[in-house]
């Protein structure tokens, strides 16, 4: 985020639509759900006991609430909250940029985790990303 606020310093870039007043109420609609989205599923593991370490080893299949309409709802929540700031500033190098952790994320971060979670529960993941999906 920040390299495109530096971006845009040195390349301004600002489309008309950056400048509607809806263009900044939808990004801090989508800001506000995206900081609901992603703690709220972070807490959810914490009350279920497993953990938020990317690396660690989860204790407990979490399928419910934002889990039952994304495997990864807190990845979706810091994504939504990265674009609804972007369009409430009135940003586009950030919102160019996002394609790069975003990439990454569902190319390295994701599958290793997946991999974690098939290895742990077994058929039971299997199932679940079946009916699940990866991010909506």
């Amino acid at each position: 985020f920040l390299a495109g606020v530096l971006l845009e310093r040195f390349a301004p870039w600002a489309p008309q639509w950056t400048q509607l007043p809806a263009t900044h109420w939808i990004g801090w609609f989508l800001f506000a759900v995206g900081i609901i989205l992603g703690p709220g599923s972070a807490a959810l593991f914490g009350l279920r006991r497993t953990t938020l370490n990317p690396t660690g080893r989860p204790s407990r299949l979490v399928a419910d609430n934002a889990f039952s309409i994304s495997r990864n709802p807190m990845y979706l929540g810091l994504t939504i909250t990265y674009i609804g700031l972007s369009l409430a500033l009135g940003r586009v190098w950030p919102l160019v940029l996002l394609l790069v952790p975003v990439l990454l994320m569902n190319a390295v971060v994701i599958p290793f985790e997946e991999a974690r979670m098939r290895e742990t529960f077994g058929a039971d993941y299997l199932a679940y990303s079946r009916r699940v999906r990866r991010w909506v």
